[in-house]
């Protein structure tokens, strides 16, 4: 299963061919920016509008802040690639793109295969169901069949470990046991790429081990994951290839040893 996203409404330049028999990317974004955008002086009600129209005011003054780009990255199958950098420096921005939660202002990206992301913990899940309702509608927002769901309801309670809770309404979950639950549901929809965010901050020591194990069987399988953390040890351990993002855009892409060795010297 193939995706694109590509800004609008400005057309994207398509992908250069690729040479015969060579392998199709598992991620490729090429051109890729990001921006964001804060008002001043934004119109809140039709009052508003019209005198600002009978004035000749603006209805609101818009100002860009670029978050990201233009960025150009290529991930083959089965590569197990992580993104650091300090803080606000992209790399959420770019989880986000690649799951199709943001749409980017320029350029184009493509994803071959599922997609499943655990980016902002329990994002999607509603307050008011139930773990297992959410479980449900997760997994549908994650390409998963009524029938898939069911079929894999157990070894997702099973690896989430939130007991009983898993028929309490989510409100009453800590952030942990959100944690576990999406992290559960995204590893058990048995992705071709997994996108992961932070998730293994969250969680107790037992609960961060099983899914170290679960991410070591994914890479063994030839799943790709793309890996945002500030854990330098987890990014070495997991992770062959390490892309270095400062201001919204690479700095340095390379071996994760040599990355990270550049990384905590500029950083240090």
């Amino acid at each position: 299963m193939r995706s694109s996203i590509a800004a609008r409404p400005r057309p994207s330049k398509l992908p250069e061919p690729q040479p015969e028999g060579a392998r199709a990317p598992a991620v490729f974004c090429r051109g890729v920016v990001k921006r964001f955008y804060r008002y001043e002086h934004r119109t809140t009600s039709l009052r508003e509008v019209f005198i600002r129209t009978v004035r000749g005011r603006p209805l609101h003054v818009r100002h860009a802040q670029f978050a990201l780009g233009p960025l150009d990255l290529r991930v083959e199958p089965g590569e197990a690639v992580a993104l650091i950098g300090r803080n606000g420096s992209g790399k959420s921005t770019v989880l986000r793109l690649m799951a199709g939660i943001y749409q980017p202002s320029e350029g184009l990206i493509e994803t071959r295969g599922r997609v499943s992301a655990v980016i902002e913990l329990g994002a999607g899940f509603s307050p008011e169901l139930t773990g297992a309702e959410n479980l449900a509608l997760y997994g549908a927002i994650m390409g998963l069949t009524p029938h898939q769901v069911a079929d894999r309801y157990d070894d997702i309670v099973a690896f989430a470990d939130i007991g009983a809770f898993i028929n309490e309404p989510v409100k009453y979950y800590s952030s942990g046991m959100q944690a576990r639950l999406a992290f559960s549901i995204a590893v058990n929809a048995r992705p071709d790429i997994l996108l992961l965010d932070e998730v293994l901050a969250v969680g107790d020591q037992s609960f961060q081990t099983r899914c170290l194990e679960r991410l070591q069987t994914f890479r063994a399988d030839g799943v790709t994951m793309i890996v945002v953390s500030h854990s330098l040890a987890v990014v070495q351990w997991l992770c062959g290839r390490t892309v270095w993002l400062d201001e919204g855009k690479v700095r340095v892409d390379g071996p994760t040893d040599a990355v990270l060795a550049a990384y905590q010297e500029a950083v240090s």
